[in-house]
């Protein structure tokens, strides 16, 4: 049984930065791609930014430039840096983990910016 567990999610003012974590606990195989989705009140949930096991990134034009996903595979957690904040940046979000094409979800963390 996988788990995921987010943290890092404030509220934080126009420009400001957060950084979001998620750690992945249980049997966890690879080839994975870990990442980050968000959902805004009323929005579908969007993806933010991936990683692979290699490393390789994959972003949200939205965020690209200011937000960076990272990852720690010794502890299984994959980190989300979030710069220069926008009032519309403001959502749950969410930790992803997809293993041969099964997703596993985290709970969500709330991020709210304000202008």
């Amino acid at each position: 049984q996988v788990q995921l567990v987010e943290s890092g999610g404030d509220l934080v003012q126009a420009g400001g930065s957060l950084r979001l974590s998620c750690a992945a606990s249980g049997t966890i195989v690879s080839p994975n791609v870990m990442g980050w989705y968000r959902q805004a009140p009323g929005k579908q949930r969007e993806l933010v930014a991936t990683i692979t096991n290699g490393a390789t990134t994959n972003y949200a034009d939205s965020v690209k430039g200011r937000f960076t996903i990272s990852k720690d595979n010794v502890k299984n957690t994959v980190y989300l840096q979030m710069s220069s904040l926008k009032p519309e940046d403001t959502a749950v979000y969410i930790c992803n983990l997809r293993v041969i094409g099964r997703d596993y979800w985290g709970q969500g963390t709330q991020v709210t910016v304000s202008s």
